[in-house]
């Protein structure tokens, strides 16, 4: 069964702990947050001390996605903050091994995120160690981007690579996913869709994640 991780950088912010409550109630089953530095990504988002207040209320597994550079000097703050799921760049990490081991000796789960322009076979050498592959449909930085169709074949790609090392590894897909495309995009191999504006933007959010949970089953 999928998993469907609403992103929390599509709340109202005025609202959040109201938000937050709304994804206790649902059938979701993580929180995404994704985290920039403004140099990344040219966006800024969330910092520690919203962090530390959204997991005080969240009752499902922080799903944190690092758009920063030099992400490790952080990894044990996270850890403290109560982190379930902490994903880093391909592109921003200079010892990736290193990284992702230094997140799973903490006790978290580590995901490695490709940009839209990055290929999957970057990762044929780390993906029996890894627990999970983010894989952008968007250019990260902004909220509420076009779909890049291109997404689908890379997951197909990704899934086939997975199979054949036997690992872990989960596929995670963010940006532009919706109810036009959340089936196609289960089909393709993905485990877990984040989705953004369109939950949060929805009338009834509760309904729009109950029907994400119902796609290809």
């Amino acid at each position: 069964m999928h998993l469907v991780a609403p992103s929390l950088l599509s709340a109202d912010f005025t609202r959040l702990g109201e938000d937050i409550e709304m994804v206790n109630r649902s059938e979701a089953d993580w929180f995404h947050v994704d985290v920039m530095d403004g140099v990344f990504v040219p966006n800024i988002s969330f910092g520690m001390p919203v962090i530390k207040a959204i997991g005080k209320v969240a009752r499902k597994p922080l799903d944190v996605h690092l758009m920063i550079v030099q992400p490790e000097r952080y990894f044990e703050t996270f850890r403290d903050l109560g982190v379930s799921w902490l994903s880093i760049h391909y592109e921003a990490v200079q010892h990736l091994h290193r990284a992702v081991f230094q997140i799973r000796e903490l006790g978290m789960k580590a995901g490695v995120v490709l940009n839209p322009h990055t290929p999957v076979h970057v990762l044929e050498d780390i993906i029996a160690d890894v627990d999970l592959v983010l894989l952008m449909s968007v250019n990260p930085g902004f909220g509420g981007q076009k779909f890049i169709e291109q997404t689908y074949s890379k997951i197909s790609k990704l899934r086939l690579m997975i199979e054949q090392a036997n690992s872990p590894a989960l596929i995670e897909v963010d940006g532009g996913v919706s109810l036009d495309n959340a089936g196609k995009l289960l089909s393709a191999g993905a485990d877990v869709l984040v989705a953004g504006n369109t939950v949060f933007s929805s009338k009834d959010p509760l309904d729009t994640i109950h029907q994400l949970k119902g796609m290809g089953s």
